[in-house]
């Protein structure tokens, strides 16, 4: 097995079908789910809807560095969540999480070792491969949130 097959193989263990680590993933704690839950605000907390938009976020901007060459994704405008007025704009969050997800992965599956080693788009930002670990536990991080949050809301709506 490569070293990027099993970059992605964790990647797609956080994102869609993980047991291992965290015992979830992205994909079963959103989709289990309303749009009313999703945007539901505890103090100052983010919702599991601007946690999700935050990861998409990182997600589409990684797949167009890869496609362009160029980061053009900044920090400032992660938690920039459109406004989640009904379930079909839930459901279009989600899909959109899903699918860049899944590019991603698909991305670090098909690339070469050799360029793990290498800066990720300029050396201020580190390897590939230090960078693939950081999605992979920036993911964890928020995952662990959204679990969190959902149980806090349960206890919030009952």
């Amino acid at each position: 097995m490569t070293r990027c097959h099993s970059l992605a193989i964790r990647l797609r263990e956080v994102f869609f079908d993980g047991k291992w680590v965290a015992n979830t993933n992205v994909r079963q704690e959103i989709s289990s789910i309303s749009w009313h839950e999703a945007i539901q605000k505890i103090s100052n907390m983010n919702s599991i809807a601007a946690l999700t938009y935050h990861l998409t976020y990182y997600l589409k901007g990684l797949n167009s560095a890869y496609k362009t060459g160029r980061l053009d994704i900044k920090d400032k405008f992660s938690f920039d969540l459109p406004e989640i007025k009904c379930e079909l704009d839930w459901e279009k969050l989600k899909a959109e999480f899903l699918l860049h997800a899944e590019l991603f992965s698909k991305k670090i599956e098909s690339m070469e070792d050799t360029i793990l080693d290498e800066d990720f788009m300029d050396k201020k930002y580190g390897t590939h491969q230090r960078n693939i670990e950081g999605v992979i536990e920036h993911s964890y991080y928020h995952l662990g949130q959204i679990v969190l949050i959902k149980k806090l809301n349960k206890t919030i709506l009952l």
